[in-house]
């Protein structure tokens, strides 16, 4: 009988060699864009948007929003193509062009991004199915908990068995919940009332200008926009390395419309006072006004599949950060330990266990679903802006053994479109989010520590010191805003 030994390990007791990578497909990327980005964010637009702006400032909302995004989609486009050495594109661009701390941060602040996101896919699961079960609550309720913490560790077991298995799992998943989604807007369309959709055109009283009214909808774009990088962040699986560009931008542009579609045309089917004060999901009860009770049951059936889908990806693609980030070295390595089927075990289990710590936050929240959908995308602006930043700086100085003699308009162009559009969402999001961010933020620098001391580094820059100073004020300012009631949860 043979001896067990650590996964990854020889058997002639030679050193650990990492397991070859999955490869992937063009289509398979894709549909794992489209799986990430289609989730819980568009069963909850009609209630956002309705609470902020009327059909102008949501049309606005959306061009701002749908043109930055796909200058960012352009942007790791290019990058991909340009640098085909980086993997986990998000984490790999900021430590390229900003060194090894802002790195390792915007590493963390992805993969804790995905963590809190995860977590608003069962909130929403456990609202939905709360229609007829009132124990579940809006999904923040004890029994909502645990149910979903049941949820959480049962799709860890899935993935824990292989990412091909897991891949072809969501590829399939993500066709069955786009076709509700198109269901509900050609519905939508046919039961559309001219009268209605006027009325609601201007917005209301209590939104305020149209720029505060655009401003307001930022983070709900962000949230269902995250995902436009899936194909970057699990670029070293690709079977060709120009796949990843076009699956970025194919997956993009194959559910911006749709998303755009959904919010527009739930304005003509209710006053949106009375949309902006649905249940989540509002998609189902923009449908059951529209053709009564079946629509609610058919929207929450999909969001179900949807959400299931759009967690698998998720989750997949956050434990990939951890990965990345450990084997380069800029995470403790305990992190990069992988499985004989490819899978990051470790750093899947921190995945799953800093989700269920912000599932049981949750039950201290007013309103569990937005605090937890707002947070995620809080959290993924400074990794966004740091790697859309690194592009505008390839585009200006192409790196010699390039072949390009200067700077490039068009790439110049788009990087600073993106550049400056996650800038503004830093500013759209608020102190609120900013300072809730660093709490997350400050404690990492612990994970950081650790891996510079298993490399025996335990020298630290200037440029270190003030970024740590920094994200410590931050935090302290978050904690005591948080402990007086100056911001809440």
């Amino acid at each position: 009988m043979s001896e067990a030994r650590p996964e990854g390990a020889r058997a002639d007791g030679g050193p650990e060699r990492p397991a070859p990578a999955a490869k992937l497909t063009l289509v398979t990327l894709t549909t794992m864009v489209v799986g990430s980005m289609v989730g819980a964010g568009v069963f909850s637009l009609p209630r956002r948007f309705a609470q902020e702006t009327g059909v102008a400032g949501a049309l606005i909302a959306w061009a701002v929003a749908g043109t930055g995004m796909l200058m960012l989609a352009f942007v790791f486009q290019t990058l991909a193509v340009r640098k085909p050495d980086l993997d986990a594109g998000v984490y790999a661009y900021a430590k390229a062009g900003f060194g090894e701390y802002l790195g390792f941060f915007s590493a963390f602040g992805y993969w804790a991004s995905a963590c809190v996101g995860n977590v608003t896919y069962w909130v929403l699961i456990m609202s939905t199915i709360g229609a007829v079960a009132p124990g579940l609550g809006d999904g923040d309720t004890l029994l909502a908990v645990v149910l979903s913490s049941a949820g959480l560790w049962g799709f860890f077991l899935l993935i824990r068995r292989g990412v091909k298995e897991a891949a072809a799992i969501n590829r399939i998943v993500t066709v069955a919940k786009v076709v509700p989604i198109l269901v509900f807007v050609l519905l939508a369309l046919f039961c559309l009332k001219p009268h209605v959709f006027a009325e609601n055109w201007g917005g209301a009283d209590y939104a305020g200008s149209l720029f505060e009214q655009v401003r307001g909808t930022m983070l709900a774009t962000v949230f269902v926009f995250l995902g436009v990088e899936g194909a970057s962040v699990y670029s070293r699986h690709a079977k060709r390395r120009e796949d990843v560009g076009r699956a970025t931008v194919l997956g993009f542009l194959s559910v911006f419309a749709v998303f755009a579609s959904v919010t527009i045309v739930s304005y003509g089917i209710m006053p949106m006072s009375e949309i902006a004060e649905l249940r989540q999901p509002s998609m189902g009860g923009v449908l059951e006004e529209a053709v009564g009770t079946w629509g609610k049951v058919f929207v929450s059936v999909g969001l179900i599949i949807s959400v299931l889908g759009a967690y698998l990806a998720w989750t997949l693609m956050a434990a990939e950060v951890l990965y990345v980030a450990a084997k380069d070295r800029d995470m403790p390595r305990f992190l990069s330990r992988a499985t004989a089927e490819d899978v990051p075990v470790a750093a899947l289990l921190m995945t799953t266990v800093l989700s269920q710590v912000v599932l049981v936050i949750t039950l201290f929240s007013d309103d569990a679903f937005d605090f937890a959908l707002d947070l995620t995308s809080a959290l993924t602006l400074i990794p966004f802006l740091l790697a859309s930043g690194y592009g505008l700086r390839i585009a200006l100085r192409p790196e010699s053994g390039t072949g390009r003699g200067g700077a490039v308009p068009r790439e110049v162009v788009v990087a600073a479109l993106a550049t400056l559009y996650t800038a503004f969402l830093l500013y759209a999001a608020g102190l609120k989010y900013l300072l809730v961010s660093f709490i997350f933020y400050a404690p990492a620098t612990v994970l950081f520590v650790m891996a510079r001391r298993e490399q025996g580094r335990h020298r630290y820059s200037f440029t270190e010191f003030v970024i740590f100073s920094v994200s410590l004020l931050g935090a302290v300012l978050g904690v005591v805003a948080l402990a007086v009631g100056w911001i809440s949860l």
